[in-house]
């Protein structure tokens, strides 16, 4: 068996613009941009996707891909939830994803996708460095409208390496045996 390939957490403009222009079909390739907004910015992130985007980027609603059972914002979505969803928007387990948002800060919303992906098994995801911003900046195409994805078959297995419990992390507060990045207690209860 070959040995699984190893992805960066973070790509390039310069390499994400390279890679459009020249696909591999035994790697596709599948942009997804992850922006999402605190509500008393006033910004809309579909619409702004919708004026501009990065070419064959499709748009991921974390609003939409969450567990709409808890009581709290944003918590991570059934296996079954997130596979329907990822698979809705193109990605495959062949598929490379790379995220990015449009936040002023360059990165903001997206890492929280690039982590559900890898808490739902898929390693070969990676950041835009910089964001939506650094690729406009660097005078990169854009496109405009919607953009849709033809649908793929996609498998989430939660890893649960990736979750930690309320006791977990209160443990791990002495005893010290993890880094925690991520807190979302949807699982926890």
């Amino acid at each position: 068996m070959a040995a699984p390939q190893l992805f960066r957490a973070l790509v390039s403009a310069q390499w994400v613009a390279e890679a459009l222009k020249s696909p591999r079909a035994s790697q596709p390739l599948k942009l997804l941009d992850a922006s999402w907004y605190l509500p008393k910015l006033g910004r809309d992130a579909r619409r702004e996707f919708e004026e501009r985007h990065i070419p064959g980027a499709a748009f991921f609603d974390i609003d939409r891909c969450s567990d709409h059972t808890s009581p709290y914002d944003h918590m991570l979505p059934s296996a079954t939830h997130f596979a329907d969803y990822a698979g809705s928007l193109g990605v495959s387990a062949a598929t490379h994803v790379v995220i990015y948002d449009g936040s002023d800060q360059g990165l903001y919303s997206a890492p929280r996708v690039w982590w559900m992906f890898r808490a739902f098994g898929h390693h070969s995801v990676s950041l835009l460095d910089g964001g939506f911003r650094y690729w406009l900046s660097q005078n990169l195409p854009i496109s405009s409208g919607k953009s849709p994805s033809e649908p793929a078959e996609f498998c989430a297995q939660l890893d649960p390496s990736f979750i930690k419990t309320h006791e977990d992390i209160l443990e791990n507060l002495d005893a010290r045996r993890f880094q925690a990045s991520n807190l979302d207690t949807s699982l926890a209860q």
